[in-house]
């Protein structure tokens, strides 16, 4: 298998909720690393330039003020197939459409308040871990 480098973002509702180890637990069962790791509060400025791939869509600006709502813990986790890995055990973005036992199941409010990030392939996770490690 693949070693691989992904990145994950708790977001302002799990962070609000003071799940950020339950979501980490979540991660290192399955066998990912957390390698890099830092909690912040994303400036409006930092989420539009991380969001911009979706500034054409219609919840762009929603999805900026919920990422700058509160605190999030942008992190870098590495294993095997590392980007699937980190999907399977995040669920749907869609919560309801999410398989029992994934965080977004568990975890999520809603589709935009849906606990955690993470990047869904090798190439972006490499510009999404840049953005926030350019040191890595």
């Amino acid at each position: 298998m693949a070693k691989e480098r992904t990145l994950s973002i708790i977001k302002p509702d799990a962070t609000r909720r003071k799940l950020t180890d339950k979501i980490n637990a979540r991660f290192t069962a399955r066998g990912l690393k957390i390698v890099a790791q830092k909690p912040m509060q994303l400036s409006r400025t930092q989420a539009e330039g991380f969001y911009d791939v979706h500034k054409e869509r219609p919840f762009f600006g929603s999805l900026v003020a919920f990422m700058i709502s509160g605190p999030v813990v942008v992190q870098v986790l590495e294993g095997d197939n590392a980007v699937a890995l980190n999907r399977e055990i995040m669920g749907a973005t869609d919560p309801s459409k999410a398989a029992p036992g994934t965080i977004r199941k568990d975890f999520a409010e809603s589709i935009e308040a849906n606990s955690v990030h993470g990047s869904d392939s090798t190439e972006t996770a490499k510009r999404e871990i840049a953005f926030f490690f350019p040191e890595l």
